[in-house]
């Protein structure tokens, strides 16, 4: 039994063998294919994870792609932007050379004109702005130096050509006064006048320029100031003085007698330059409680508001009042009467007359005022106060009635100090010439007389008869 049991073992083997073999054979396969199918999970893994990171380069690729297309869109915003500013920087600095600078430029002398801003005011351009007010300003300051540089040095060579034409006039003054007393021609007399005119002219410049206008006074009867004015002036013929003063020796002191002569002398000299030559100019002296008036209407063309601003600006004797800004040629009379009011501490308003024209009203407060020496003798040639006194009125008022002490005679070419009574003969000019160029010489002498305490000197080198 065991024998065949081991045979058929032995068959079953030999028999097994083969499917034994198979079965090995299969298995090697199964685990080769199982291999196999393994190495392929892992590339299709390996496929899978590196598809997935092409998946997310791609999509960075992509978010990359935007943002550089959106940093292609900002790059070209900035540039726009960058046009736009350089582009408007290029108009606001072009406005600024046009516009603003000019405008600014005049403004330093006309304060009320406008001065345009930027161009763009919507914001945005701060910092633009700020450059730009920093530019204007350093322009203005610069332009400001300048004009002070220009006009000192234009102040002193006029300062320096006044005095010494001055003195020249004062030596032409003395030579006439001389050929008058030995030579009987009224020649003279209008050449004497004519020297008066630019020796008044030449004392408007040394005010102009800062320097004393070359002549000293004593005490001067108001009176007689405004007929020493209305002698300097060359449509004397024209003016029209009404003495209403109170106190006929009413005066001025000597440190301000001759500013205010000068002062009526360019207030007379426009009222005549700025009407017609034959209209009348009207002046009427008045005394107030708290000092004197000497107030002149004419019956000229007038004044715009704007001129009558400016003239209380240059009057008011604050305002800064420059050589190169007076005109070609050059409108001086109200900045001269200006600069005499602040420094001698009388006032001076003009406004619109009854008469159609200008009113100019000089004030002279009671610490310039005085009175005179009864015992010294007035002047025959200056007007008596009248019996009933015209107080001073005002521009809605009715005119005032005004009596001419004597006809008036026509301006001639060459015409005297003063108009002389009509119907007068030759003999009588003659003898009234004479008498007129005593008193003359007799007044300059005693003007030459050295000032009181209260007077100020002279320049050096300038004469003050």
């Amino acid at each position: 039994m065991a024998e065949i049991v081991l045979a058929l073992l032995a068959g079953a083997a030999l028999t097994a063998a083969p499917l034994l073999w198979s079965t090995r054979r299969a298995v090697r396969t199964a685990r080769a294919a199982t291999r196999r199918a393994t190495e392929a999970d892992h590339r299709v893994q390996g496929a899978e994870v590196r598809a997935r990171a092409a998946e997310t380069r791609a999509r960075e690729n992509e978010e990359h792609a935007r943002a550089a297309e959106a940093r292609a869109r900002a790059a070209d915003a900035r540039h726009t932007l960058a046009e736009d500013r350089l582009a408007a920087a290029v108009r606001e600095f072009a406005h600024l050379a046009h516009e603003r600078l000019p405008a600014a430029a005049t403004a330093l002398t006309h304060p009320r004109t406008p001065v345009p801003g930027p161009l763009d005011t919507t914001g945005g351009n701060e910092e633009l702005h700020r450059a730009l007010d920093a530019v204007l300003g350093a322009a203005l300051r610069a332009a400001l130096a300048e004009r002070e540089r220009t006009d000192a040095a234009a102040r002193a060579a006029l300062r320096g050509a006044a005095s010494k034409i001055q003195a020249l006039l004062i030596q032409v003054r003395s030579l006439l006064e001389e050929i008058q007393l030995s030579v009987d021609d009224p020649r003279l007399l209008a050449l004497d006048f004519r020297n008066e005119l630019t020796l008044r002219r030449v004392q408007s410049l040394a005010v102009l320029s800062g320097a004393w206008p070359g002549m000293t006074r004593e005490d001067s009867p108001l009176a007689e100031l405004c007929v020493g004015a209305q002698s300097r002036v060359a449509g004397y013929a024209r003016i029209e003085i009404t003495n209403h003063l109170r106190e006929p020796r009413l005066a001025v002191a000597a440190r301000a007698a001759e500013p205010v002569a000068i002062a009526l002398a360019e207030i007379l000299g426009n009222a005549t330059a700025y009407s017609h030559p034959e209209t009348r100019v009207v002046v009427a002296i008045e005394q107030g409680s708290s000092g004197a008036l000497v107030v002149v209407d004419d019956m000229g063309v007038g004044m715009e508001p704007d001129q009558l601003e400016r003239a209380a600006e240059l009057l008011d004797g604050q305002a800064e009042v420059l050589l190169t800004e007076l005109g070609d040629p050059p409108q001086a009379g109200f900045a001269v009467i200006g600069l005499l009011c602040r420094q001698f501490g009388f006032g001076c308003r003009v406004e619109p007359s009854p008469y159609g024209g200008v009113r100019a009203i000089l004030r002279l407060p009671a610490d310039l005022l005085t009175l005179t020496d009864p015992a010294a003798p007035l002047s025959a040639l200056a007007p008596r106060p009248i019996t009933q006194s015209t107080p001073v009125f005002d521009a809605g008022d009715a005119l005032p009635t005004r009596k001419r002490r004597t006809p008036r005679v026509p301006q001639q070419d060459a015409p005297s100090p003063l108009p002389a009574p009509a119907g007068t003969t030759p003999d009588r000019a003659r003898s009234a010439w004479s008498a007129l160029q005593s008193g003359t010489a007799a007044g300059r002498s005693a003007a030459e007389r050295p000032a009181g305490p209260q007077g100020p000197a002279a320049p050096e080198g300038v004469e003050t008869p």
